[in-house]
């Protein structure tokens, strides 16, 4: 072709690593960029332990994986101080289904001085299953009349919301109970 141009244009040759150091100029000797030459560079700016980390950079894959500066397996999930209010937070919510106000109320009792969070999340629960324990009461003495219609849907319904406060207790969030008569503040 004129010019010299080469029709198709040559494929690139991947044989050859890119510079490390960016711009085309020499990697620094010292000073705050300065790198150490034997330490092995992993692609993707992983380094070998014992080469310089650039700050809030990944660290080497552990026994757990990739973790996050400062982090450690069994770390405190999102919205709670430990693993343990996240603990009790899903008793409240989920043991509400089994045993009624009994399981946030021995959850506020326990832990509810302790932890604002706990005591919030039992607050919720306990006052929606002490509204929904009134009205299966009252729907388990008209199911004689029923032939036991009423106790069905106050079951669902109460199964059905403390999933989803659960769901939403194990993700960090507080839930607030729709169709509920707040008797604790």
């Amino acid at each position: 072709m004129p010019g010299g141009a080469q029709y198709p244009p040559p494929a690139p040759d991947y044989s050859q690593q890119p510079p490390v150091s960016g711009g085309g100029y020499p990697p620094p000797t010292s000073g705050a960029g300065y790198q150490d030459p034997n330490a092995y560079q992993q692609p993707g700016g992983y380094q070998q332990p014992g080469g310089y980390q650039q700050p809030g950079g990944y660290q080497q894959p552990g026994q757990y994986g990739y973790q996050q500066p400062g982090g450690y397996p069994g770390a405190a999930p999102v919205g709670y101080a430990n693993s343990d209010e996240k603990t009790w937070a899903l008793i409240a919510h989920f043991g509400g289904i089994f045993f009624g106000f009994i399981a946030p109320l021995v959850a506020l009792l326990v832990k509810g001085n302790e932890s604002p969070t706990v005591k919030a999340h039992a607050n919720e629960a306990l006052n929606f299953h002490i509204t929904w324990g009134i009205i299966l009461f009252v729907g388990a003495l008209l199911s004689i009349c029923t032939f036991g219609v009423t106790l069905i849907v106050p079951w669902i319904i109460i199964i059905v919301f403390a999933i989803i406060a659960g769901m939403k207790a194990n993700g960090g969030e507080l839930y607030r109970y729709p169709m509920t008569y707040r008797f604790i503040k």
